[in-house]
């Protein structure tokens, strides 16, 4: 795929490259002629306005040119993207549908012992809240760019918000609670939507977990920052994020292109929903890491806003 990728984009800029060098010696050697050929020159003196128009004219072919480029090969990486984002979300969607066709058939046997029968109830379950995460996740990508109404804003303890997350994460990933660390005052209270703030939760840890390495460690915590900030990290343990994509793990659609990110399921939406959500809440969000292998942390931070502030606890 990465090949394919290559081989699309370099056509339109070497295309592009050559238009463009001819433009630059067609300008340059017509005017060596002019300034070389005693007649010519004393014709054009006479009509400087005809080369300056025809320079200008072969100036802006170039900037076309150029422009035309760039924009064939954003599309072309576009278009890469939601190739790849269908893929994916095809595999996310067969995965447990025929788990749960296969347990369906097995529920039909007659001679099929309770506790069996009870343990494919749940794994079904699981699987049918697999694909309702999932859907919630493709639907709230695709309606932000539209939808810029928030739901009430009211004083949300964040602590009781992060340990519902965790919760809900956890058990989606077959994973001990304990398995995430959560370090939040009791009495830090943020007044904000609280629907946003818990996706943004969700997929930071949901990422958190998905993306460590054998031993699941992660760490949820919030502090005050500076000028009454609010910052909450998701720190893990996995297998990082290479420097030269951590702005870029927030783009729609965007996936580092390594192996071991790869066999990991994922659509490329999780960090860009994250990134709007907070984008709607007034804060910004930053991925931190020291390279593959090293670990990541997703840092979010909220700002004091008149209605959107960290308050007290009131006893």
């Amino acid at each position: 795929m990465a090949v394919s990728i290559s081989r699309s984009i370099s056509l339109p800029i070497v295309l592009s490259s050559v238009a463009v060098t001819l433009s630059v010696a067609l300008v340059v050697g017509w005017t060596l002629l002019v300034l070389r050929n005693k007649t010519l020159a004393d014709d054009i003196a006479a009509n400087t306005w005809l080369l300056v128009v025809g320079i200008g004219a072969l100036i802006v072919i170039m900037t076309v040119l150029v422009l035309f480029s760039v924009f064939l090969v954003r599309q072309i990486v576009e278009v890469r993207r939601q190739t790849n984002f269908i893929d994916s979300v095809t595999h996310e969607l067969k995965s447990p549908l025929a788990a749960i066709k296969l347990c369906l058939e097995t529920l039909g046997r007659p001679d099929l012992p309770p506790p069996q029968h009870e343990r494919l109830r749940h794994m079904m379950l699981d699987d049918v809240e697999r694909l309702g995460g999932f859907v919630d996740r493709v639907l709230a990508a695709t309606r932000l760019p539209a939808e810029r109404s928030m739901h009430p804003l009211r004083e949300v303890a964040l602590a009781g918000l992060a340990r519902r997350c965790v919760a809900v994460v956890t058990r989606r990933a077959h994973q001990l609670e304990a398995v995430v660390h959560v370090d939040i005052p009791p009495d830090l209270v943020l007044v904000s939507d609280e629907v946003a703030l818990a996706a943004v939760l969700e997929n930071l840890v949901d990422n958190a977990v998905k993306y460590s390495q054998h031993h699941v460690d992660v760490a949820l915590t919030a502090r005050p920052g500076r000028k009454g900030e609010v910052v909450i990290e998701v720190h893990d343990h996995g297998i990082g994020i290479p420097r030269a994509h951590l702005r870029r793990v927030f783009e729609r659609f965007y996936r580092v292109p390594d192996e071991d990110v790869r066999t990991r399921r994922g659509t490329g939406l999780g960090l860009y929903v994250v990134s709007a959500l907070v984008r709607s809440l007034g804060g910004r969000v930053e991925a931190l890491s020291a390279g593959a292998g090293q670990g990541a942390t997703m840092r979010v931070t909220l700002p004091v806003h008149p209605r959107t502030r960290a308050l007290r606890l009131r006893g």
